[in-house]
């Protein structure tokens, strides 16, 4: 089960793929599709998370970070 890590409220466009970059803000990336390469990636909102070893960010439905415990040497 995922928990709300901060409220930001990013709104989604399509064709884009939507994370939490390595400084704790949402970025995107214009997604490749077939022969047109995918685009650099821009910073969307200043979220400023700090992270935690073991925990999945990401930017859920609502267009806020999220995290969920992820799943380690299961069967």
């Amino acid at each position: 089960m995922a928990q709300k890590v901060t409220k930001v409220g990013v709104k989604k466009e399509k064709g884009y793929l939507y994370f939490v970059d390595k400084k704790g803000n949402v970025a995107r990336a214009k997604m490749a599709r077939g022969k047109k390469r995918g685009g650099k990636t821009e910073v969307v909102a200043k979220a400023g998370v700090k992270k935690e070893k073991g925990y999945l960010y990401f930017v859920d439905k609502q267009g806020d970070v999220s995290k969920a415990k992820m799943a380690r040497g299961g069967r």
